[in-house]
């Protein structure tokens, strides 16, 4: 599409869209699929039938809106009479009204329909002036809830590919790389490294001939998306995948004209049938479009994207294991470097980032670099997305400013620690991350912070624990999940995370000496320090950080 063909898309799209007085929005995220709201939806359609309401009454299938405790959600969009726009009397405005409606089921649907032009249904209600919604900024997440994933019409008619025009036909490369620089965009993966820089460090690369011992001339560069989220209680990723899966296929096609990569590759985790799904329908519209293929948008750049699925081995979050798992070979870790920006998939430079950090590039080209940058902190600009899950009321899918407390995200945004019961610790970073308890609620959440006090931002994962978890527990939880993990192919990590796992379970059985809990503490240092990648690396974090402010908890255990 050009230009004037993009606009024409969005103006039909958005004039189809208006000829509808209601607008019923339905989430039908894994979470809430799991509670029949593929059912619900089907309902609603029906009801709509009986009550001869399809012509000015829209059910739209949308992906996760971000309380997950008490979907399945409909949220309700009816549109106010039509008025003068203030900035322009010829134009006019329709002021929508929004309700929210809270474990919803297929047999409410009847009921629904028949309010639309009625007093909204009370007894399934949830009122909208939350913190939980009042307290969050939406960049990643902004079109979750809000659009038909399986439509590019819907997508387009909230904004997207204009970004990825706008790079195309009006900046160079060069240009797109110093934007994504100067906003501060970092790795949302997990590292938290510079995003511009990576960008350019593939940028310069050149592929070296016949690196791997084959001889390919399909593509000299590529751009992957790591979808491989393995992380226990994460589930942001797939939440994007779902919902915005265009907002992901934009980024990937802005990367690449940066980069000069010709093929990209999606690879995501096969315990994901629905993001599977949708992204394979992105793309396939997204081609047929004009946003993906030969000349796009008119010029001579050319790229395709490939979904590669993953057997659920958590090491292929790893790079170097992702890119052998491509390649279809088994995914285990090589050692670095070369790194992957000089010498990844098949030999040649690679660009590897995740999904939240692609779901970022099409808004900050829409907005600009200092717009971006302006949001969170000095060092950790933009905003993050969280899965908040465990000891919380209201868990799900939140997206926050860098910078805010942690007391803000739990107490006020969560809804504090439900059933009369105390804080005690939030675990962030997965198995690679650590514990933080009650004395540093009040710390400002951005990489810096949570690196002083042990634990790593990783992607996302922020489960929040009462004072009636076990600390060892959590420890030893998080150790059997990377011995089980492990992909075995350095000594450290193989039999490290072992030998730590069976001296945490004598820990949990009572018959733990003061010299096994020296033994455990010397491990995590040898394991973290000479395994081969970042799976044994980290593996050490959460019973170091137990170990560090839960020490107390160890040595009530051990046998006198």
């Amino acid at each position: 599409m050009n230009q004037d063909e993009l606009r024409k898309a969005t103006e039909v799209e958005q004039q189809a869209q208006a000829k509808f007085q209601h607008h019923v929005h339905v989430c039908t995220g894994s979470a809430c699929a799991a509670l029949n709201a593929v059912q619900l939806e089907a309902a609603l359609n029906q009801a709509l039938v009986q009550h001869g309401l399809q012509k000015t009454c829209q059910v739209k299938p949308v992906g996760c809106p971000g309380l997950c405790a008490i979907g399945p959600l409909v949220k309700v969009e009816t549109m106010g009479d039509k008025q003068p726009a203030a900035d322009s009397p010829s134009s006019v405005v329709r002021h929508p009204s929004t309700v929210l409606y809270q474990k919803v089921t297929p047999q409410d649907a009847p009921d629904i329909i028949a309010s639309l032009n009625n007093k909204p249904l009370d007894r399934l209600a949830y009122a909208t002036d939350q913190p939980f919604f009042t307290r969050q900024l939406k960049i990643v997440l902004e079109n979750c809830g809000e659009i038909d994933p399986d439509r590019i019409e819907d997508c387009i008619a909230h904004g997207g590919y204009w970004a990825a025009l706008k790079a195309l036909t009006e900046m160079t490369p060069q240009q797109v790389i110093e934007t994504i620089t100067k906003s501060g965009l970092r790795g949302r993966g997990g590292a938290g490294f510079p995003t511009g820089l990576k960008w350019a460090t593939v940028a310069k690369s050149q592929r070296a001939p016949n690196r791997s011992g084959q001889d390919r001339d399909e593509a000299d560069k590529f751009v992957i998306c790591n979808g491989d989220e393995g992380d226990p209680g994460a589930f942001m990723d797939r939440s994007v995948m779902e919902g915005d899966p265009h907002r992901v296929i934009e980024g990937m096609l802005i990367a690449a004209y940066a980069v000069g990569a010709t093929q990209g590759y999606m690879y995501v985790r096969a315990e994901y049938p629905l993001a599977v799904k949708r992204l394979k329908t992105a793309i396939r519209h997204a081609t047929r479009a004009g946003f993906l293929g030969k000349n796009i948008c008119g010029t001579s750049f050319n790229f395709d994207i490939d979904i590669r699925l993953g057997a659920g081995a958590f090491v292929c979050g790893e790079e170097t294991a992702l890119m052998a798992s491509i390649e279809g070979n088994r995914g285990t870790p090589r050692p670095r470097p070369p790194y992957p920006a000089e010498a990844g998939l098949w030999g040649c430079p690679t660009l590897i980032n995740n999904v939240e950090t692609f779901a970022n590039i099409a808004p900050i080209i829409k907005h600009g670099a200092d717009w971006f940058a302006s949001i969170g902190t000095e060092k950790s600009a933009g905003t993050k997305v969280f899965a908040l899950v465990g000891q919380i009321a209201n868990a799900g899918l939140i997206e926050v400013p860098m910078g805010i407390s942690l007391r803000e995200i739990i107490f006020s945004i969560g809804g504090g620690v439900p059933d009369g019961r105390t804080f005690k610790a939030v675990q962030t970073g997965g198995p690679s991350g650590g514990c933080i308890p009650e004395q540093f609620l009040d710390m400002p959440v951005d990489y810096e912070s949570l690196n002083t006090v042990g634990t790593i931002m990783g992607s996302g994962g922020m489960i929040v624990m009462d004072d009636s978890t076990n600390m060892v527990d959590v420890a030893k939880f998080y150790m059997e999940f990377c011995m089980d993990e492990s992909c075995g192919k350095c000594v450290p990590c193989r039999v490290g995370t072992t030998q730590m796992y069976r001296l945490l379970s004598k820990f949990s059985t009572g018959t733990a000496t003061k010299a096994d809990l020296a033994k455990l503490e010397g491990l995590c240092d040898l394991v973290k320090h000479t395994s081969l990648c970042g799976l044994g690396q980290t593996a050490p974090n959460p019973v170091l950080s137990t170990l560090r402010y839960f020490r107390h908890e160890y040595e009530d255990k051990i046998r006198d």
